[in-house]
């Protein structure tokens, strides 16, 4: 147990992270050069000002239409968002941990303002998946694939609030904590969750067709 823990904490963090960014700039880079051979329309009327302001206005809650149409699901998709950015990089243990090991840290939130964020990070997400099971429109299009990635997304937050609070064996909790985020930072590139890179780019592409080529908000 003690030597698992020893290898998550030192060569596993480091292998996650290089596969990680690693992989998010390969898999960028080849689609990249996919769109140059197939789509090189698209290159000839970028705009920077229409992508700008289309990932711009879907960035904003309720910046668009089709989320003003959802309120509750556009509710939960910024706060499961925001959350999951906002507790990891700014958690106090992480930061702790940070800058044990390179001498430098984020500005960290308060213990407590942290638990709140998790709950809501876990709550946004439970009416997430409420959101795949219940309506046929997005359960048609769900896949268990999909189902077991917002499990994963979730899990490094469950094992972590309750390692803090010590819920269950606090080594058990602290190993699944640092198991599954490992695991979910190696899936990221090659799986659906690369649109925390690749939305940027969909999105500015999207505003450059519609807005350059047909002068139409793309929100």
């Amino acid at each position: 147990m003690i030597e698992f823990y020893d290898f998550l904490t030192g060569p596993g963090v480091w292998v996650s992270l290089s596969v990680f960014i690693g992989g998010l700039i390969v898999r960028t880079v080849y689609l990249f050069g996919i769109s140059l051979e197939r789509d090189r329309v698209f290159y000839n009327h970028m705009d920077l000002k229409w992508g700008l302001r289309s990932i711009f206005h879907w960035l904003l809650p309720f910046g668009s239409v089709s989320l003003r149409k959802q309120p509750l699901f556009a509710a939960a998709f910024f706060v499961f968002h925001v959350c999951l950015l906002a507790v990891p990089l700014f958690l106090l243990a992480h930061n702790t941990l940070l800058h044990e090991a390179l001498g430098v840290a984020l500005p960290s939130l308060p213990d407590s303002v942290s638990d709140i964020l998790t709950i809501a990070f876990l709550a946004s997400g439970l009416i997430l998946l409420i959101r795949r099971l219940v309506k046929p429109e997005v359960r048609i299009l769900t896949t268990a694939w999909d189902y077991f990635l917002l499990v994963l997304t979730c899990l490094p937050f469950i094992t972590g609030f309750f390692a803090y609070h010590q819920v269950g064996p606090y080594s058990t909790m602290l190993i699944a904590h640092l198991l599954c985020a490992e695991v979910l930072l190696m899936l990221i590139p090659f799986t659906k969750l690369a649109h925390i890179v690749f939305f940027f780019l969909s999105r500015a592409f999207i505003g450059f067709e519609m807005g350059t080529r047909r002068a139409t908000r793309t929100w």
